[in-house]
């Protein structure tokens, strides 16, 4: 079986995922920066996405309101 190569997609709440390379990606996913591995994908999201609530919530926590 041939590797196959990810990158890492984030969305506008700031969720991040990971998609086949080469493949469209679903809408309102946009490619983060980082392509590789499963493993090494992955690796990258659990170093940059240290808050995995949506942007909404954080904004709203922020912001004083429940």
């Amino acid at each position: 079986m041939a590797d196959i190569d990810y990158v890492v997609v984030v969305n506008d709440e700031e969720q991040y995922s990971i998609w086949r390379a080469g493949e469209a990606l679903p809408a309102g996913w946009r490619p983060e920066g980082t392509r590789g591995s499963e493993e090494v994908c992955l690796d990258h999201i659990e170093r940059v996405w240290t808050d995995v609530r949506p942007l909404s919530v954080r904004r709203r926590l922020n912001a004083g309101a429940v």
